[in-house]
């Protein structure tokens, strides 16, 4: 039986602190416990690729985000969006030491990769300019399962 592993996708950053905080949680508990673990920052916590950027986030009651961040470099491994760090303008050479820039490919790659999960954490749905509230789907899902297994919404 393959080896279990898990990729997390968090596209909140300080615009959505808790969110952000929970995949950061979620992903730092599982390296703990000997799960492999890719964490993808996209969107907004793309930002915390970058050397400081961590550091300047706090959510009372939760675990620093540098630490969760140093655990998950420390056993697992940490990509950056191409994309979204093209619209920000952050290039690989600025980013943390061990942290890496990947697109669509890899990310298809490692959820299409036998035993693996996918979370992902998306920011809370926003009224729209006409001030309604589009239904939408949890905000933490699972993206992808092990084959043979139906994916749920």
């Amino acid at each position: 039986m393959p080896e279990r592993s898990l990729v997390i996708k968090v596209t909140a950053g300080k615009d959505d602190p808790e969110r952000c905080n929970q995949a950061f949680t979620v992903a730092a508990a599982a390296v703990a416990s000997g799960v492999p673990v890719s964490l993808w920052l996209t969107g907004e916590s793309a930002w915390f690729g970058l050397p400081g950027r961590a550091e300047d986030f706090s959510l009372p009651h939760a675990a620093p985000l540098a630490d969760l961040l140093a655990g998950v470099l420390a056993a697992g491994s940490v990509t950056v969006c191409t994309q979204c760090a093209a619209r920000r303008n952050i290039e690989a050479d600025a980013l943390i030491s061990g942290i890496r820039i990947a697109g669509a490919a890899t990310f298809v790659a490692e959820i299409m990769t036998e035993g693996a999960q996918a979370l992902v954490y998306l920011p809370a749905l926003r009224a729209s300019r006409s001030g309604r509230v589009r239904p939408g789907r949890p905000a933490a899902r699972r993206a992808a399962s092990a084959p043979g297994l139906p994916a749920r919404d």
